[in-house]
């Protein structure tokens, strides 16, 4: 009985492993299609092939590895003591997620629950993408790329003969660049200048980081305009403060964009209602972008109305839940257009959905540091940008800033 379950916790902690080796290969700037591919369908094959309890314990792990770091934007809300019961909760989700494959030994049954897993999202958190094995991979992102590889894997249980494995011919058309798959995607004209910045999170919202972090925007501003750049995009909330409350300071900005036009992200106040938003400056005029795709258990509670009352006030001061947009916004920048996504929404298909070629995405990643959160930030866009066939311009505060095609 003690062998059979240290066979099963050791399975799964194997099943988990290849499952999350994208991730930190990544993190620490290991980016190789072999060993991308190979990890990925081995991950897929434990997860068809190992026992109940081995599932199980899989899951459990790979919510562990890929969201350990969700609590720690629990210490900025004077409730870090929940931190380690966060990070818990997500490996029982994902034990929960992955176990209901533990509910069946048929092969067959476990690759169509888990194609329907990679519609499922948990509380409306959609960081669990299970085509994301393969988004630097030989493999491509398409949901029928995923159905061909879990044919291709499930299928040799059924074959008794000498053609058992050939429905691992499969995965070649699974190819990321097969004809019908392959997306082409544009790069803007602009000359743009993606600024990252590093004001670590306890700091940032205190009044001794106001003054130094105005004066850090006007000089990036300034040597933008002075290197010839068409656009300058700082990171989410870079202003910590309402900009519609401060009219001094928007009226420097519209002077500043006569020159050149500013993308920086900041807070609105309305009627009493709190938005995230992107203000875009241009000519002398701005526009403003409110989010609409807001961050579970961040900046909303997915959860019914009496326990989002009981959480607000038990765990964080009675905040309540920001507002958002009802639909997404597009900014005209010299001619060009961008959807704009603020942090989560860069990860969320609703951003993609319509006429869209060009993002401009905005973070503040020093929520999660250090963690490998904008490493898995950034894996999920790359899969949106290939998915869409769209390139993504990308600000941030701590880490992740670039051009994410």
């Amino acid at each position: 009985m003690k062998n059979t379950l240290f066979k099963d916790l050791s399975t799964g902690l194997i099943t988990a492993l290849f499952f999350s080796a994208f991730i930190y290969l990544e993190d620490f700037g290991i980016t190789l299609k072999f060993l991308n591919t190979f990890f990925g369908l081995i991950a897929i094959t434990f997860l068809l092939y190992i026992s109940k309890r081995a599932v199980l314990s899989a899951g459990f792990l790979i919510g562990i590895f890929w969201f350990y770091w969700i609590g720690y934007s629990f210490e900025y809300n004077g409730v870090g003591y929940l931190t380690p019961f966060i990070t818990l909760f997500f490996g029982i989700v994902y034990m929960l997620f992955f176990g209901i494959l533990s509910l069946t030994d048929k092969v067959y049954i476990r690759a169509i629950l888990l194609f329907l897993l990679s519609f499922f999202e948990p509380f409306d958190w959609n960081w669990m993408q299970i085509e994301l094995l393969f988004v630097d991979s030989y493999i491509g992102v398409q949901k029928f790329q995923l159905v061909l590889v879990l044919l291709a894997l499930s299928m040799p249980y059924y074959i008794k003969n000498r053609y058992k494995y050939s429905p691992l011919l499969l995965l070649v058309l699974a190819y990321s660049h097969m004809p019908y798959s392959y997306m082409t995607q544009p790069e803007s004209q602009l000359k743009i200048k993606l600024v990252q910045t590093d004001i670590k999170q306890e700091y940032k919202w205190t009044n001794e980081a106001y003054i130094p972090t105005i004066k850090m925007v006007y000089k990036e501003i300034q040597t933008a305009i002075d290197e010839k750049y068409d656009l300058i995009v700082f990171p989410e909330s870079v202003f910590p403060l309402h900009m519609n409350e401060n009219e001094k300071l928007i009226d420097i900005l519209k002077k500043f964009s006569y020159k050149i036009s500013i993308v920086a992200g900041s807070l609105m106040s309305d009627k009493g209602n709190n938005y995230n938003v992107t203000y875009m400056f241009e000519n002398g005029n701005y526009q403003v972008a409110k989010k609409l795709v807001l961050v579970p258990f961040g900046e909303y509670i997915p959860l019914p109305k009496f326990a989002q009352d009981y959480i607000n006030n038990k765990f964080f001061a009675g905040a309540s839940d920001f507002e958002t947009a009802t639909q997404p916004t597009d900014f005209t920048i010299k001619g060009v257009k961008f959807r704009n996504a603020i942090c989560y929404e860069a990860t969320s298909q609703e951003i993609y959905d319509g006429d869209v070629n060009f993002v401009i995405a905005t973070s503040n990643n020093a929520w999660f540091a250090p963690s490998i959160e904008p490493t898995l930030q950034k894996l999920l866009m790359r899969y949106y940008a290939r998915k869409n066939g769209v390139t993504i311009y990308h600000s941030a505060n701590y880490k992740g800033t670039g051009i994410v095609k």
